[in-house]
């Protein structure tokens, strides 16, 4: 009797088909290592360190780093055609300042195999942004590139702004990052988080620093751990103190976006520098 009832037991689970359960939404953060990189523009007046000099090392550099998003500041497009050849797992958006893929690149790279771009656009620091132009007081024309990038593993979407701001014009690097601020404003109208990066020529006492603290973080300051120098501009002088700091990571001032890491990596390789910028290197948690 009893082997009766287990058979009737079991066939009676057999013929009840399960409910679907609905698949739960993805909540699981995404982990990214992020750069900013002024790989100094080929220049043949740099001698020893000219490009070809270093190109090698400063892939290499990057390769062992392996950021899954990185900006550059300062890429001719000989350069953009070394990196394409020597990062094979990246692609990068961007236009030269000068229009028609010629002048320096503020490029986005990003690691094709776990990310995406949603959108893209470049555009200059001037009163005139969607043309060649040179803004203000600036000595040279000047661009912002950026991008909607999404994780192919959890679908987290974040913008990233990289930018080279005027080295000269005062006026320039302050009304320049007044629109970049703007134009971040009037895109993320989904509040994901943003990364502003790159080269601003300033210090961090400086108006530009101070326009961007009300809505961004200075990822150096929220970093639960440090490393490297102070200062990132070296000027290829290997045996001097180095003190200006001039390169930034910013992030979006939410409880969502965590700096794990920040650091400043000063590597040589018989005391050369593979730029005379060091890299800003973070790891950021989007939760």
């Amino acid at each position: 009797m009893k082997l009766i009832n287990i058979l009737i037991i079991g066939l009676f689970f057999l013929g009840c088909s399960p409910k679907k359960m609905k698949p739960e939404s993805n909540t699981e953060s995404v982990k990214l290592k992020v750069m900013t990189y002024n790989i100094r523009l080929d220049i043949t007046s740099d001698g020893d360190n000219a490009w070809p000099n270093r190109k090698d090392f400063l892939s290499s550099q990057i390769l062992f780093l392996s950021p899954d998003v990185f900006g550059v500041q300062e890429a001719r497009p000989n350069q953009i055609e070394d990196l394409n050849a020597a990062l094979r797992d990246y692609k990068f958006i961007g236009e030269g300042r000068d229009g028609n893929g010629e002048g320096e690149f503020s490029a986005i790279y990003y690691n094709s195999k776990h990310l995406k771009v949603e959108k893209q656009h470049t555009f200059w620091l001037s009163d005139s942004p969607t043309v060649v132009s040179k803004g203000w007081d600036a000595a040279y024309p000047r661009v912002c590139t950026y991008g909607l990038f999404t994780s192919k593993d959890t679908n987290q979407k974040f913008w990233v702004f990289n930018t080279h701001l005027d080295h000269i014009g005062k006026e320039a690097q302050k009304e320049g990052m007044k629109l970049i601020l703007r134009k971040m404003a009037s895109e993320n109208t989904q509040n994901y988080p943003v990364l502003l990066m790159g080269d601003f020529n300033v210090e961090p006492n400086s108006e530009v620093v101070a326009e961007i603290l009300p809505t961004m973080s200075d990822s150096k300051h929220i970093a639960a751990l440090k490393f490297g120098s102070d200062g990132t501009f070296n000027g290829f002088q290997y045996n001097e103190p180095v003190t200006r700091r001039i390169d930034y990571l910013f992030v979006s001032k939410s409880p969502e976006v965590v700096v794990r890491k920040y650091a400043v990596l000063s590597s040589a390789i018989d005391f050369k520098f593979p730029s005379d910028h060091f890299p800003v290197y973070a790891e950021i948690e989007l939760k």
